[in-house]
């Protein structure tokens, strides 16, 4: 492979994931294309619930989106609940369209180069890479659950084809009646409310393929109300929830985010992890130790792949009725949880 070096790193997909990732790359000094095909600002779905963890990660890159603050965790179930307060300062609840403004803010300002266009086919060498007609020395794949980058490089494991989970999410134009994220625990599914805006409320609804959001919604008690209001976005799904990915390197082209593998949305870790990765990751390449990038990946990750694999687990049994009952008799080890995962 011939050419010369049109910038240091590619980051293959621009969600926030990516944006962290070309911000985090530009602080280091590097230069930066972020190539998505996608208009930008394109919204997806998702909790967008920040855990305590993320707030201070998207301040050190200089982003502070407007959002609702988030003070806990209530697993509800019925006239049931199980509330626990973050012990290490607020999450907050963002609008993904508003988070992903924000940060593509901040890279404007530092010079991001925006490329639209797709990440398909990669070629390496020793010292560099090529993609989307550019050469970079690193290439970066943040494109997500169903990363084109990750296919690519032959690193994606099958995943199961037996219970697995998709999601869905819809904005409703209401006042916020919490500033905790609401967990339902309902037959077979999860809803996750989340105040996004003093006026609106996202709610996300986790369960297997084929979900009837209205039905699901209307038929927990506390969200009944639902069917009468306001909605405020277009209802949207994601899924398979489920990714693995053999190897999180392959040369010169490192994986970060979803696109590196992911369990489930059930802990609402996604950004979170996300935004550790993209530091680990920039810090490894621009010390050209790409090896050390793995070590941290699996360090970033193991709580939440263990803790949310065993959650999974539970919630596919007939044990799933007693969560709830569980943590609210037990306040304190859901409360250990729930400060692992939010750190």
């Amino acid at each position: 492979m011939t050419g010369s070096i049109d910038v240091d790193v590619i980051v293959a997909g621009g969600g926030p994931v990516g944006l962290a990732a070309a911000i985090e790359a530009r602080m280091a000094g590097l230069t930066v294309a972020v190539v998505d095909p996608r208009p930008s600002g394109t919204d997806k779905a998702c909790g967008e619930g920040l855990m305590p963890g993320a707030v201070p990660r998207l301040v050190r890159l200089g982003v502070d989106p407007v959002g609702m603050p988030l003070r806990g965790v209530s697993y509800r179930s019925g006239d049931r609940h199980a509330d626990h307060y973050f012990a290490a300062g607020e999450g907050r609840g963002v609008r993904r369209t508003a988070l992903h403004a924000a940060l593509h803010d901040r890279a404007d300002a530092l010079d991001v180069r925006f490329v639209t266009e797709r990440v398909t086919r990669i070629e390496q060498d020793d010292t560099s890479v090529r993609a989307a007609g550019l050469t970079a020395s690193w290439l970066l794949g943040c494109d997500g659950l169903h990363s084109s980058v990750r296919r690519e490089i032959g690193v994606e494991a099958p995943g199961p084809l037996r219970n697995r989970r998709f999601g869905m999410r819809q904005h409703f134009r209401v006042e916020p009646w919490t500033d905790l994220i609401e967990v339902h625990w309902a037959p077979g599914v999860e809803a996750y409310v989340t105040p996004v805006a003093p006026d609106t409320v996202g709610v996300a609804l986790l369960g297997p393929q084929g979900l009837d959001f209205a039905r699901h919604i209307g038929a927990i008690p506390a969200l009944a109300f639902l069917a009468d209001a306001q909605p405020a976005s277009a209802l949207r799904g994601a899924g398979a929830l489920r990714q693995r990915s053999t190897s999180r390197r392959v040369g010169r082209v490192l994986l970060v985010g979803d696109a590196s593998g992911y369990v489930d949305a059930i802990t609402g870790e996604g950004l979170r992890l996300g935004f550790a990765q993209s530091e680990a990751v920039v810090a490894a390449v621009a010390a050209d130790r790409p090896e050390s990038y793995e070590r941290e990946w699996s360090r970033i990750t193991r709580d939440f792949r263990l803790l949310t694999s065993g959650l999974v687990a539970l919630a596919s049994t007939p044990l799933r009725r007693g969560i709830v009952p569980v943590a609210q008799a037990a306040p304190r080890l859901y409360g250990a949880v729930v400060e692992r995962l939010a750190r």
